[in-house]
């Protein structure tokens, strides 16, 4: 089963990586520990809570304009 990632920086070092299909979220050092956390926690919660395939995810970027600063 083929699924998405999503990467970003952690506030305090490291990574932060979730799959929006399960919702499950992990953590780790280096991107690679961060995905390879997030298959295993990923693999767990469909173990419980099997998903049928329901295709690819749209994934894009926008951008908020900043506020100006007075």
């Amino acid at each position: 089963m083929e699924l998405t990632a999503v990467v970003t920086h952690a506030e305090e070092g490291g990574f932060v990586a979730l799959n929006p299909e399960t919702g499950t979220t992990t953590q780790g050092e280096t991107v690679d520990e961060a995905i390879a956390n997030l298959k295993e926690a990923t693999a767990l919660y469909l173990s419980e809570f099997p998903l049928s395939a329901t295709g690819h995810p749209v994934i894009t970027m926008f951008t908020v304009p900043t506020p100006a600063h007075a």
